[in-house]
């Protein structure tokens, strides 16, 4: 039994790799439920090992504790199977990764695509790897080397696509992540991948009024049934905040982005991440931080990746609750101490950036710049995008500005000025930075 791509499949039939297919196309598009496509191809072969592989990376990329658990049984199901040369190698990332071996998982899967151009899944798998380890360079590196194996006429090449735009989009290539990302999307309107990849590309180019354009026109096409759905709502938020339109932004907060409402770990994470952007801004959130810090509560002695440990933060100190702050900084310190990638994650970035806004919300400005500041040129070890990681870029401008450091104050407003000189928010650090210099 062959996949649609050609490749062998072992333990499957017809109906399997049915519903295999359809998980696959699933998750390639972010939308539907690839889980239960992936569960009904396992009941009608339980021996399908590519089945088993596919539920695997869907639990095991969501980079939440529990969802890792269940990733590291369905490995140890798929690790007994009969299977191939290349479905060995998937097996053999998956259980890198759920030991903890994000850059193991990474270097397998590398070597699996160099021999297997158009294995769709380890593509798929390694990309989203690259994305939360901030390997920029293989972002794009990884999707570049296979392009030649793939056309329009495949199945599944607008996911070929909207990674390789991602990844042109990362590594600053603007022009031609714009143009990829909108053929993406053109070969699959429902592409959330190819969405967010233009998003992104407006949002570093300060574009806001592009990216609500962008946004704004037809969202029922990205939004409905799309695994991408809160997180390219928050894309539009960070418009409307760029512009300074907050209220519209609190009200995309509460309505599709979920804010309070959904305990997902990565739409947590964009709660966060929205919620602190406005706390910077001294916007009023009401008890809107109470509710998600509950969300959050559970994953303080979690430890698993340095990336949520910070968002986790924002929304303990952004709700005062000073039991869950120590429990995670106590977590983290546990988590420096293991020997997985995240240890190094957690130490490199994630420890520092945690109590660098621990100590913003304490009002201790200064502690709070001299960890950040260095972090400047580390952060991408901890995971994330651009955008996302410019959350600890605006919290150390503003704690410049409010601890009265004029020099540095002045320069890093400068900075972001002259790379974003058409943002209004670039324009608003640059005026409080000429005033507090005036007065002081």
């Amino acid at each position: 039994m062959r996949d649609r791509l050609g490749f062998s499949l072992s333990g499957a039939d017809g109906a399997s790799r049915e519903h295999y297919e359809s998980g696959l196309a699933g998750l390639q598009a972010f939308v539907g439920d690839p889980v239960a496509h992936a569960d009904r191809a396992i009941a009608a072969r339980p021996d399908f090992v590519m089945a088993h592989v596919l539920k695997g990376w869907l639990f095991a990329l969501a980079t939440d504790p529990a969802a890792t658990a269940a990733a590291r049984d369905i490995h140890a199901a798929a690790a007994a199977l009969p299977a191939n040369e290349r479905e060995r190698g998937h097996v053999a990332a998956l259980g890198a990764l759920v030991d903890g071996g994000w850059h193991r998982a990474s270097d397998i899967l590398e070597d699996l695509t160099i021999a297997c151009p158009r294995d769709a899944l380890a593509l798929q798998a390694g990309h989203q790897i690259d994305f939360f380890t901030g390997n920029a360079r293989l972002l794009r590196d990884r999707i570049a080397r296979v392009m030649p194996q793939w056309d329009a006429s495949m199945p599944g090449c607008h996911a070929i696509l909207s990674a390789y735009a991602f990844g042109l989009e990362e590594t600053g290539d603007y022009a031609r992540a714009e143009s990829v990302g909108r053929r993406a999307v053109e070969l699959e309107p429902r592409d959330g991948w190819g969405q967010h990849a233009v998003a992104h590309v407006m949002e570093m180019q300060s574009r806001q009024r592009d990216g609500i354009a962008w946004m704004r026109t037809d969202p029922d096409r990205w939004s409905t049934d799309s695994l991408m759905r809160v997180h390219n709502w928050w894309h539009l938020s960070l418009f409307h905040h760029d512009l300074g339109d907050y209220a519209e932004v609190l009200s995309l907060y509460d309505g599709p982005v979920d804010g309070g409402r959904s305990d997902f770990v990565l739409n947590l994470v964009d709660a966060s991440a929205l919620l602190w952007r406005l706390h910077l801004r001294g916007v009023d959130v009401g008890e809107r931080w109470t509710r998600l810090a509950d969300l959050w509560a559970p994953h303080a002695s979690a430890g698993n990746y340095a990336f949520n440990d910070a968002h986790a933060m924002m929304a303990f100190v952004g709700a005062g609750r000073t039991e869950l702050v120590e429990t995670l900084v106590a977590t983290q310190h546990e988590a420096v101490a293991r020997g997985d990638d995240n240890a190094a994650f957690t130490r490199d970035v994630g420890l520092p950036a945690t109590l660098a806004i621990r100590a913003f919300g304490d009002g201790d400005f200064a502690t709070a710049v001299r960890l950040l500041k260095p972090l400047r040129a580390l952060a991408h070890r901890f995971g994330g995008s651009h955008a996302q990681r410019d959350v600890l870029d605006l919290t150390l401008i503003e704690a410049a500005l409010r601890g009265r450091q004029v020099a540095l104050a002045a320069a890093l407003a400068a900075e972001r000025h002259e790379m974003r000189p058409d943002s209004p928010l670039s324009q608003l650090f640059l005026d409080r930075a000429r005033r507090l210099s005036a007065a002081v």
